[in-house]
């Protein structure tokens, strides 16, 4: 319980990300087993709708309360602080209860949007089912994120980092044990095992809710520790301060919103287009399952890199604006760049270079879905910087750029999402690439608009990008030279699961080790993270004494 920077809360909550993916990732291998490729397409159908609910119920609060309690720790406003975390959480808790029941009375409605027609794969009722169970999440969700967002603002991040871990873990165990149970132990129908599988949602958030509650009522002292407090506080009134909340909330939710409807889109265009394109009815589902689900999955473990930094960039980047420090937050803005560039292009290249492997290991051997993914997990890269720049804009009250630029590539992925799968297959290649490609094209374009917009408004400078970009290279290239060579006597497109096991361990850690010696020798290191933070480390790890 501790006041963190802006790297080390950075740190802390990617970790804290990345461990819970990883545990994501690892029940794939058992839940795929189970319920496989149409399993699993009914459970993206419940996670893409429940995604876009949980955006209007729950993500504009928990950010909004972050960046208010950022701010008013700033100026000292103790009450006000109080005052804004109360209101935040009656109000989150009545949205969250409001939508729970719009979607279960309309779970009919959105289920005949998803699947229409089509037959031979998952059935009205099925997907009527699994969205209304995941619903439930919707009860427990936004008063547990609204937590975390205040233990964000004080720029505390490992009691939340904590609860995420928490909530994935017992999320993890009702998926696997209760899908197993449900098909293997009483013989229960697909459908059922899905719905107990999407309940984990709601049992996971709620013991990690009472995990912060804890925390909470523990450690209060040591949160008024950390506050700063002026005497001379104003009297704020609830109506001021609950006007303050939905100004702040209201672009994120519309961010989360959009963002999320991207998944959807592609949920509502992709099987459709594919089909009336010529395509077989479960290939379609499997373009989709790879899209909207498992390979997410592998691409959230990068994306969670630009989640963590996020988490830590918002109350810091409020508290130098509030304070006028523009060259803080110019700063703060290129080491987010920079520590994506640095973690998540590697990661990106790696995966998909082992993308056999990788497939392999957690879902089996197929080559339609290792296609897929390894072109999929280049747009994670893409996906990275547009979230950095879409939440710098709007932490800094910019929020006409964020929300142009989203808005614009919102209506860009509906107009060219299936067009582009179209011109996919007449160029020759394969309607599933249409939506990673428009996906790239689109988001790119606006991470770079809204980076030059940030720079004429308020001067900033990205110089330390394009230095470090040169010594990314050089340490990527260097990388995969060895890498290359590598494959000459051990192959890495393998179909075994234990030998493509053992190919991702070696090929992993090699590429890890020279990539970290190189960005170490060339000073990259130091030029990302700074010198200070680099030195805490090495000391924890013994390298570098004291």
């Amino acid at each position: 319980m501790k006041k963190n920077t802006f790297i080390e809360g950075a740190f802390i909550a990617t970790l804290g990300i990345v461990i819970c993916k990883i545990i994501g990732l690892l029940y794939v291998i058992p839940f795929y087993a189970l319920i496989g490729s149409q399993g699993g397409a009914l459970y993206s159908y419940a996670y893409s709708i429940y995604a876009i609910f949980l955006s209007l119920s729950n993500s504009g609060i928990p950010v909004a309360i972050s960046k208010i309690v950022s701010e008013y720790n700033a100026l000292g406003y103790v009450k006000a602080k109080e005052t804004a975390f109360k209101l935040a959480s009656t109000l989150i808790i009545f949205m969250g209860f409001f939508f729970f029941i719009v979607l279960v009375v309309f779970a009919p409605t959105i289920a005949n949007v998803i699947i229409g027609d089509i037959e031979g794969g998952n059935t009205l009722e099925g997907v009527t089912l699994v969205i209304r169970i995941v619903a439930t999440a919707l009860l427990i969700v936004p008063i547990e994120s609204v937590t975390q967002g205040y233990f964000q603002g004080h720029k505390i991040m490992f009691p939340p980092s904590m609860a995420n871990v928490i909530e994935q873990l017992f999320r993890v165990i009702v998926i696997v044990a209760g899908s197993y149970v449900a098909l293997e132990v009483f013989n229960l129908s697909l459908e059922t095992a899905v719905g107990i599988a999407v309940f984990g949602a709601t049992v996971g958030c709620l013991i990690a809710y009472f995990y912060l509650l804890n925390v909470f009522h523990r450690k209060k002292d040591k949160i008024k520790e950390i506050a700063n407090v002026n005497p001379d506080e104003p009297v704020i009134s609830k109506k001021e301060i609950f006007k303050k909340i939905i100004t702040y909330a209201l672009p994120f939710i519309i961010i989360d919103l959009m963002r999320s409807g991207y998944g959807i889109i592609d949920s509502l265009t992709v099987v459709k287009t594919m089909v009336n394109l010529g395509y077989d009815v479960k290939v379609a589902e499997s373009s989709i399952g790879v899209l909207a689900t498992w390979g997410t999955k592998l691409n959230m473990i990068i994306a969670s890199i630009a989640l963590g930094i996020t988490m830590s960039l918002i109350p810091n980047l409020v508290s130098s604006y509030t304070k006028g420090n523009l060259k803080a937050v110019n700063r703060k803005i290129n080491q987010s760049l920079e520590v994506i560039m640095f973690i998540a292009l590697p990661m990106v290249f790696g995966l998909s270079y082992l993308g056999q492997p990788v497939w392999n290991v957690f879902y089996g051997y197929d080559p339609l879905c290792v296609e897929i993914i390894r072109i999929y997990v280049l747009q994670s890269f893409i996906f990275c910087i547009y979230s950095i720049t879409l939440n710098a804009a709007q932490s800094l009250n910019d929020s006409k750029i964020a929300l142009t630029g989203l808005f614009g590539s919102f209506l860009c992925k509906v107009i060219f999402n299936i067009p582009i799968m179209y011109l996919m297959v007449k160029i020759g290649s394969e309607a599933y690439f249409g939506p990673i490609v428009a996906n790239v094209i689109i988001q790119g374009g606006v991470s770079l608009i809204m980076l030059y917009a940030l720079k004429k408004k308020h001067g900033f400078n990205y110089g330390y990008i394009f230095k470090t970009m040169w010594k990314t290279m050089l340490s990527l290239l260097i990388m995969f030279t060895i890498l290359f060579g590598m494959n000459l006597i051990f192959p890495v497109n393998v179909t075994d699961r234990t030998l493509s096991l053992i190919v991702i361990v070696v090929y992993a850690l090699v590429g890890a080790i020279t990539y970290i010696l190189v960005s170490y020798k060339t000073g990259l290191m130091s030029q990302v993270f700074g010198e200070e933070f680099l030195n805490k480390i090495l000391v924890k790890l013994h390298i570098r004494k004291a």
